[in-house]
């Protein structure tokens, strides 16, 4: 389906119109949602993919879009509720997979981690946010070798993803090269992404003597 709106806003109304004649159109929903959330109306945003996967249960995008909004709350359980509904509604997607992943990496249980990220690989080789989740993930096991393994796949895609060289910053740190360390420090740095201030004070500390 083509839109000729050009302008946010006018794609919204565009949208809007299309739903006041098909209000059962789980697309529609879906993409006014997206369009929200794109203008920072949240809320809004939150309703729109509510109504899209009451129309259409299996629009896996649509429960991996609320399951975003739960994380931007802080609320855990309720992103890694959708991303599950989104798992079911379609089982060869890798980004709930992934993300069900990250959500069990925050809460410190790997081993979970672990299975949904190398399932989420296993359906997307090429999926940039797994590979570096993984890499965190082995690297919390002890699995150095893995953890940089799987960060440089990521950084085959994605040469600059920040939390991939973050993750290669903490294996030159396990293996003592704090100057190697400290070029994937910065550029991480220069990707957006800050590592964590301690990581960066020991390696300064280190380099220092």
């Amino acid at each position: 389906m083509e839109y000729t709106a050009r302008t946010p806003d006018e794609f919204i109304d565009e949208l809007k119109k299309r739903l006041s004649q098909n209000p059962g159109c789980g697309v529609s929903h879906y993409n006014l949602g997206t369009a929200f959330v794109a203008k920072g109306r949240l809320v809004e945003a939150e309703a729109e993919f509510l109504s899209a996967v009451e129309c259409s249960p299996s629009l896996a995008e649509a429960y991996v879009q609320l399951g975003g909004l739960a994380m931007n709350k802080g609320d855990l359980d309720a992103c890694l509720e959708w991303n599950e509904k989104a798992s079911r509604a379609r089982p060869l997607f890798a980004v709930p997979f992934g993300n069900i992943g990250f959500v069990h990496l925050q809460r410190g249980d790997v081993a979970k981690a672990e299975k949904s990220l190398r399932r989420a690989i296993k359906i997307d080789p090429k999926y940039v946010q797994a590979m570096a989740s993984l890499g965190s993930c082995l690297f919390m096991q002890g699995d150095v070798d893995g953890a940089e393994f799987h960060s440089a796949k990521a950084l085959e895609v994605e040469p600059m993803f920040g939390p991939a060289l973050n993750n290669l910053a903490l294996v030159a740190m396990e293996r003592g090269d704090f100057a190697k360390a400290r070029e994937f420090v910065e550029r991480a740095r220069q990707t957006g992404f800050e590592p964590h201030p301690d990581m960066v004070r020991e390696i300064e500390a280190a380099l220092a003597k």
